[in-house]
């Protein structure tokens, strides 16, 4: 099958239902959550009973990941009964992929029905109360390849998935924030459950002392390289061009990082971050946030 070159600029509407066609074609699953899942914390797809499993690579049009900790298959199936769509690894701009390329699969999903889109990623903690191992519930994003011109919905914009110019102040559902910690209390984490700002950096690069400092100054309480162009074009599928008339369906988005490092701001230290330590810490907290997220579903 043919695959998403990087080098590629544009994604038509006919590729993407293409796409979802292929795939409704092969699965009698009809998900209403997909959840797309970040550094090591593709385990989450293995809790999924009645699974049909894609590999990238067979699927059409679908780009492929290429980073350690991302399996980079698309799996269907159950959780707590819930039909579920989950992705083992997810795609980066650091990986030589377009921003339009990155976000592909979550037009995708909403293609297929989905209505809830849950984002988990791996994150260096900016803030200095926040603990390695602590999952961080976003509240709301800063997107810094948007404001140097990286914003996934540049270009064309095509009114069958959204208006030009989408609102990004409700970009991470309230009602599903507090379900989630809810939820993080009822099993016993609301100790390690914090709640903040996600920044977005393009990497691949861990970032420097002054960035690091930069961003704490911004209101920043993690930072990563991922997750806010997925949200952005989620949260434009579905808009209407009418702002009296309720949308179709909308995207509904909830965003949760794993802080796995804590970053470096002093100039004295000799803490480096590194990607096998991002990897070691996910698998000790993999447990709670599979947990969570599975609790979560169930109470959906």
């Amino acid at each position: 099958m043919e695959a998403a070159n990087p080098s590629s600029s544009h994604c038509s509407y006919e590729d993407y239902k293409e796409t979802a066609d292929w795939l409704l074609n092969r699965t009698k699953q009809r998900p209403k959550v997909a959840i797309i899942c970040g550094s090591g914390l593709g385990g989450l797809a293995d809790l999924l009973e009645e699974k049909t499993v894609f590999k990238y690579e067979d699927i059409p049009h679908f780009p492929t990941s290429t980073v350690q900790g991302h399996a980079g298959q698309l799996v269907f199936g159950k959780l707590n009964g819930c039909e579920c769509v989950c992705m083992q690894g997810r795609f980066h701009f650091y990986e030589g992929y377009n921003i339009q390329t990155v976000t592909y699969p979550v037009r995708v999903f909403y293609l297929l029905g989905v209505s809830t889109l849950i984002v988990t990623n791996a994150a260096g903690g900016l803030n200095d109360t926040y603990s390695v191992g602590d999952i961080m519930l976003i509240k709301d994003h800063i997107n810094m390849p948007g404001f140097a011109g990286q914003n996934p919905l540049c270009g064309h914009n095509d009114e069958r998935f959204g208006v030009r110019f989408p609102c990004m102040s409700d970009a991470y559902d309230r009602d599903l924030r507090a379900l989630t910690r809810k939820t993080a209390k009822e099993l016993g984490y609301d100790s390690f459950l914090q709640e903040g700002v996600y920044c977005m950096l393009a990497g691949p690069t861990y970032e420097t002392i002054a960035e690091c400092k930069l961003l704490q100054k911004l209101g920043a309480d993690a930072v990563g390289m991922s997750t806010v162009p997925e949200v952005v074009v989620a949260r434009h599928c579905g808009t209407r061009a009418q702002e009296d008339v309720a949308p179709d369906r909308r995207l509904r988005v909830l965003g949760l990082s794993l802080i796995t490092n804590k970053v470096v701001t002093d100039y004295e230290s000799n803490e480096k971050a590194n990607h096998t330590e991002v990897l070691k810490t996910t698998e000790r907290r993999t447990q709670e946030l599979q947990n969570l997220v599975s609790r979560l579903i169930a109470n959906l």
